[in-house]
């Protein structure tokens, strides 16, 4: 059997493995000339950055590709788990480190913010119960097969529909569950992690702190980009066939089939299509004369990012591998993204690979990835408000730190909802596809089969379960389980 593949991003690669582990012909068709889609990087004067997701959870669906090779995970790809998830920061110098160890960050919350470190307890063991409870089953399995919904694991997990919240706000159940402003702040971050609102979102996405505080947060030897390369090189072992700087033009359907794909002229044949390519664009560009799902295609857009890649001249003791510095006005900022613009007072994330790969950055230096939220692209003056955001950004970061950060910028690129766009075919340049504000987004979201052409299957961070490295990674999963 022949499978073609369009795209190679992470779920793209990962789709490619899983079917030459069948047995299966597999070509991959790419846009770009290299592999991993968001998940890629680049150099800047002696500075290496990765250019897309910088934090790294569940590992195990890495390793899992490895396995279902016959390969040891550990003979090609390493990685370790932090000791600290992150630092945070507040605008009255409050400052707190996340520890790994759930007692340890009680214990720091304790004393930082003068918090009973028990509410920091019951909210990581109410994350893990929904977890534990219907994560794995939703994540892993096709919401939008009928079989699934006969399942006795998924059935039972029905029956607890009233506990995951899906009808309460994330903020709402985090003021429940910690009460304090800047805790509550801290777990409503999580939202960000799939392009939400907290003040929106189901209080379902409470579940997300599981996989960072529980499961672990990690950092993978080589930086986050060698995720992509050990797993396309996995794909190169198992004989999968790469074809860089070739776009689709057209997925060619049949009598109700897709039979295979047009590029640049001309046509090949396959047996069965796996799109990576984001739902808007496959559907807008490569069917074009097919019928379209309007609704899915016309559904709320996640929110995206403006990143400034600076490579900085300085070392900074009080800074970890991830750091965040909080507005003052938190729901002003998500109440301004949904208008289509960023606040004056933008939290701030940096990541700083460099921490844990010296070589990422010339001797006393640091490589800093600073990323703020930001509305997906509307035909905003993206120009004015970057210039704008740079200037708040760095004041912001000068003031925390007590550090004039502007004379330590060596070097800068500049990543926007537009060049999103350009680069990844990420409609709108929305980091995650759909957005997750409403009770049943996740139900919502485009399935990982059409269901009106055969043969023709989704993964990737537009379709089911959603965006971020493992759930893009289920995805092609969930492709393999369903594809016959």
């Amino acid at each position: 059997m022949r499978i073609g593949i369009i795209g190679a991003g992470i779920a793209g690669l990962a789709a490619a493995v899983r079917m030459a582990c069948r047995g299966y012909e597999v070509d991959v068709f790419e846009a770009n000339d290299y592999p991993g889609g968001k998940l890629s990087e680049f150099t800047l004067e002696g500075y290496r950055f990765d250019a897309g997701p910088s934090l790294f959870t569940m590992p195990h669906y890495v390793d899992e590709l490895f396995r279902l090779a016959g390969e040891n995970p550990r003979d090609h790809f390493h990685y370790e788990r932090l000791p600290t998830v992150c630092h945070y920061f507040w605008e009255d110098q409050t400052r707190l480190l996340a520890h790994a160890d759930a007692q340890a960050f009680a214990r720091e919350v304790e004393q930082q913010l003068g918090v009973p470190g028990e509410r920091v307890l019951q909210s990581l063991a109410d994350s893990q119960m929904k977890y534990e409870a219907n994560g794995r089953i939703f994540l892993e399995k096709s919401l939008h097969r009928l079989d699934t919904w006969f399942d006795s694991q998924v059935a039972k997990a029905m029956l607890k529909i009233p506990r995951y919240d899906l009808f309460r706000s994330m903020n709402a159940v985090n003021k429940k569950l910690v009460q304090h402003p800047k805790l509550v702040q801290l777990f409503n971050r999580f939202a960000t992690y799939n392009g939400s609102n907290p003040y929106r979102a189901p209080g379902l996405l409470t579940i997300i702190p599981h996989f960072e505080h529980s499961i672990g947060a990690f950092y993978p030897a080589g930086g986050m980009y060698n995720i992509t390369q050990q797993i396309y090189q996995l794909a190169l072992r198992l004989g999968v066939r790469f074809h860089f700087n070739q776009p689709v033009d057209r997925i060619r359907v049949h009598n109700g089939q897709a039979i295979g794909l047009q590029v640049a002229g001309q046509e090949y044949p396959f047996d069965r299509i796996i799109s990576n390519m984001d739902i808007f664009f496959t559907y807008q560009r490569l069917l074009p004369d097919q019928r379209q799902p309007k609704r899915i295609l016309r559904q709320e857009k996640s929110t995206s990012a403006l990143i400034f890649y600076w490579g900085i001249k300085k070392e900074f003791a009080e800074l970890g591998l991830h750091n965040i510095l909080f507005s003052d006005d938190y729901r002003r900022e998500f109440e301004l993204l949904q208008q289509g613009t960023i606040t004056d007072d933008p939290t701030v994330y940096i990541n700083i690979t460099s921490k844990y790969s010296p070589e990422d950055a010339p001797p006393g230096g640091e490589n800093w990835f600073t990323m703020i939220n930001a509305p997906f692209e509307a035909g905003q003056d993206w120009d004015a408000l970057i210039s704008r955001v740079r200037e708040q950004a760095q004041a912001k970061i000068s003031r925390i730190l007590g550090t004039p950060i502007t004379e330590h910028i060596a070097c800068e690129a500049i990543l926007d909802p537009r060049t999103i766009q350009s680069r990844t075919s990420s409609h709108l340049g929305s980091l995650y596809g759909t957005a997750s504000n409403k009770p049943m987004a996740a139900f919502l979201r485009h399935p990982n089969f059409s269901r009106r052409i055969d043969n023709l299957y989704f993964c990737g961070g537009s379709a089911h379960p959603g965006g971020g490295i493992p759930l893009c990674l289920l995805s092609a999963k969930i492709v393999d389980d369903v594809m016959p």
